[in-house]
């Protein structure tokens, strides 16, 4: 059996990581696999009804070419994290392969921001403290 050739790339986001094959040859299929569905699941099915993610992960696409989608299949691995999170680990990961397949796209994403990872992450919780930064109420007596 002849394997098919893909490319492979990472993207992360706070404590997020989706690691990402690339088809070049594929139907338009997008397959999430993580550890609550380690089958693999769809792009619409693991993202419900949150169609903001949907297209938050899709947006490199629609900046580098409407038609790409339908030409290539997507197999993710996601880690860690909760949605939000793992949405921007994947976007991330899209845009460093539409670099990775024609440099002509980099300009266009990186002027919209899409080719920066986001390094913000959780505040530790301080002891002492109520949350990271919050102190107790203070009482006079």
């Amino acid at each position: 059996m002849a394997t098919k050739k893909y490319i492979y790339v990472i993207g992360r986001r706070k404590t997020s990581t989706a690691t990402m094959k690339l088809y070049s040859q594929g139907k338009g299929n997008f397959n999430i696999i993580s550890d609550s569905h380690p089958e693999g699941i769809s792009l619409h099915d693991f993202f419900g009804w949150h169609k903001y993610l949907i297209e938050d992960v899709l947006y490199p696409i629609t900046i580098a070419n409407q038609n790409l989608q339908k030409k290539i299949d997507v197999e993710v691995r996601v880690r860690w994290g909760w949605l939000r999170g793992q949405a921007e680990a994947i976007r991330l990961a899209l845009a460093r392969w539409l670099v990775e397949l024609s440099p002509e796209y980099r300009l266009p994403l990186k002027s919209q921001g899409l080719l920066k990872r986001d390094p913000r992450q959780k505040e530790r919780k301080k002891p002492g403290l109520k949350k990271a930064r919050r102190a107790p109420q203070w009482s006079k007596r």
